[in-house]
C-alpha cells in the first residue's frame, strides 16, 4: 500500500515521503496513529492540504523542542551515589536515574530521549545528549557525586577501670 509519510519514521522515510508498506502495517500501525495518510484515499488537493497542516504542525512542535532544548542546556543534573577507592561507584548512573533528576526539577524527559553510551560508572562531570523530537539534540550535564556519609560516631573512650583482684 502507498502511504505518505507525516512524521519522520526510522527506517522507512521522512515526513512527506510516498513509500510503499505493508498493508497491515499502514492501516493497523501507521494510519491509526497519524503517521501515514494513504496515498489513494483522497485527490492530491486533499492530501497537499494534509500535508500543510503536518507541517505547521511539526514547525510548531520543532519550536517547542528548540525551546525546551535551550532550557535543557542550562540544567545541571547531580546524582548522588556511593563510590569506593579510586572513584569507582557501585553499581552505575543510567538513563532512568538521570531522567527520575530531570523530573526532580520540572523536565519530563523519557529515559529513552537520553543517549548514554554506556552506564556512567566514575564520579564526575559527564556532558550527556538528550535527543528530542525533530531532530533536535540537547546536552546536559550530569554531576556524579559521592554520598556525604554521615559523621561516624564518636568513640567512646574507656572508662579507667582499677584492676579487681582475685580473691582466691
Amino acid at each position: 500500500m502507498k502511504v505518505i509519510l507525516s512524521d519522520d519514521i526510522d527506517n522507512l522515510g521522512e515526513m512527506g515521503q510516498t513509500v510503499n508498506v505493508a498493508d497491515g502495517y499502514a492501516r493497523n500501525f501507521l494510519i491509526p496513529r497519524k503517521l501515514a495518510v494513504a496515498a489513494d484515499s483522497a485527490s492530491a488537493k486533499q492530501i497537499e492540504h494534509e500535508m500543510r497542516i503536518i507541517k505547521k504542525r511539526e514547525e510548531k512542535r520543532r519550536a517547542e523542542a528548540r525551546a525546551l532544548a535551550k532550557k535543557l542546556e542550562e540544567v545541571t543534573v547531580e546524582v548522588q551515589v556511593r563510590a569506593g577507592e579510586g572513584d569507582k561507584i557501585f553499581g552505575s548512573v543510567t538513563t532512568g536515574h538521570i531522567a527520575e533528576k530531570l523530573a526532580e526539577q520540572g523536565f519530563e524527559v523519557g529515559r529513552k530521549l537520553i543517549r548514554l553510551a554506556e552506564p556512567i560508572k566514575t564520579l564526575g562531570i559527564f556532558n550527556v545528549p538528550v535527543k528530542m523530537p525533530g531532530g533536535i539534540e540537547a546536552e546536559i550535564k550530569v554531576w556524579v557525586s559521592r554520598i556525604e556519609d554521615e559523621e561516624p560516631a564518636p568513640v567512646e573512650e574507656e572508662a579507667e577501670t582499677e584492676p579487681v583482684a582475685d580473691e582466691h
